[in-house]
């Protein structure tokens, strides 16, 4: 289990929490069905993440121990990766290990410089920015869009940590920095904290330094790319100061306008096929790839520029759904939710078809969470064959006498239950598709 799936108990309480104090505040930063998009987006990636380790880890692993400097000048030292903190005379009985300290903080700089580095081109090259544009969809800002995380993006960032690897610096200390470096990122998405005052401000990243990031005002694009020290965007030229004057308004130029897991990590992928399939000369078919987003040729209609925008001209996707609805997603989303936490911290044990299967059968779930709040067509017959497959199998287990077959009675009572929701409200289900299916 990794540092990010031990801590999402502690991330689901922090959303409570922002939920709670800013509406006691009479703040209105979180819609329910933009959040639920945030955290499928998570759900999604997190369980992409079971079958992708392999890469995404797994060279690291392999470059560390078999290319790394230290395997062709066996002179250079080791990295310590043991704890700082040692048993000792100290006031808690602990003393501290100054080179295994110092190994931990170097590697912690290290790693936020790389991740510096990775954001910045994941914002600069259209390829990386498609498999990132996810976490940028969402129109709110809030602790949510923190886990809004892309499936796909992990597939290249991992190639801007291989620099560690050649240095030597151990897989499980590069895997925890980085995981403390995410942690603390998460605490950022948030328009409950102001400014934190000029010598955090300083040196630090903050929750305004990084509204400022997810700003599609024009003074705001590809700004702010530090995870932890917001000293590299300074040292780098890429660092703007949230404006007062100047409200963030949150998104992406061209929105997404779909609150589906699935659409959202396919829509920059879906317009540069689109845009390549109408392109000959191969020169503006490689920039399209590798150059900057936005970047079209004259014969598409030049580059896309950011227009001027307000909090005032901005029109956010909120399609109406009927309360019951809302609740009936509500409800399959806390159940497929839940179900993937519990995949994910028992992933490790089982099979890799049931774990592929039960993977499978939560996207699906979260896919049509997205369609109940799209009021989509599609969703109906998805939604349909759904509960009629968990009905099945919960069915098989109580008939089959199975040890889970009290878990088959709640799935059969759930299905029941949803379909009679779902056959009342069937009428919401006219409006034209807003997203694909997948």
């Amino acid at each position: 289990m990794t540092i990010i799936q031990a801590t999402i108990p502690l991330f689901f309480l922090a959303l409570i929490a922002e939920l709670l104090w800013t509406h006691r505040r009479g703040q209105r930063f979180s819609r329910l069905n933009d959040s639920i998009a945030d955290v499928s987006c998570g759900v999604l990636s997190q369980l992409a993440g079971i079958f992708d380790k392999a890469l995404t880890l797994g060279v690291y692993v392999w470059v560390a121990a078999h290319a790394s400097i230290q395997q062709w000048l066996p002179l250079i030292p080791a990295w310590p990766e043991r704890s700082a903190w040692v048993s000792g005379e100290g006031a808690l009985g602990l003393a501290i290990d100054a080179p295994a300290l110092l190994s931990w903080g170097v590697t912690f700089f290290l790693v936020d410089l790389c991740y510096y580095w990775s954001h910045r081109m994941a914002h600069e090259v259209n390829l990386l920015w498609a498999g990132h544009v996810v976490h940028h969809q969402s129109e709110e800002y809030n602790l949510s869009v923190a886990v809004r995380q892309a499936t796909i993006g992990k597939l290249f960032t991992w190639i801007f940590y291989l620099p560690l690897a050649l240095i030597g610096v151990p897989w499980r200390l590069f895997a925890a920095c980085y995981g403390i470096n995410l942690i603390y990122q998460f605490v950022l998405h948030t328009r409950a904290v102001g400014k934190l005052g000029a010598p955090i401000e300083g040196v630090m990243n903050t929750p305004s330094h990084h509204r400022v990031h997810h700003g599609v005002n024009p003074k705001y694009q590809d700004r702010n790319y530090a995870g932890v020290f917001i000293v590299f965007d300074k040292w780098f030229g890429t660092f703007e100061v949230e404006d007062e004057a100047e409200p963030v308004v949150y998104g992406v130029i061209k929105p997404l306008e779909s609150w589906n897991p699935v659409t959202a990590n396919l829509q920059v992928f879906r317009y540069l096929w689109q845009d390549l399939q109408q392109v000959s000369r191969w020169s503006d078919r490689v920039r399209l790839v590798f150059g900057r987003p936005g970047w079209r040729p004259a014969a598409l209609g030049g580059p896309v520029m950011p227009a001027a925008v307000s909090v005032h001209s901005v029109e956010k996707f909120d399609p109406p759904v009927p309360r019951p609805l809302a609740g009936y997603g509500l409800l399959q989303f806390v159940l497929a939710t839940s179900a993937a936490v519990a995949l994910l911290r028992n992933a490790s044990t089982l099979p890799k078809q049931e774990t592929a299967a039960m993977a499978f059968l939560v996207v699906v779930t979260l896919v049509g969470v997205a369609g109940i709040f799209e009021r989509a067509k599609w969703t109906w017959p998805l939604e349909t064959a759904r509960l009629i497959s968990f009905f099945v199998i919960g069915g098989a287990l109580v008939v089959t006498q199975s040890p889970l077959a009290i878990w088959g009675w709640g799935n059969i009572i759930l299905s029941v239950g949803s379909f009679l929701v779902l056959w009342r409200h069937r009428s919401a289900f006219t409006e034209v598709a807003l997203s694909p299916v997948m």
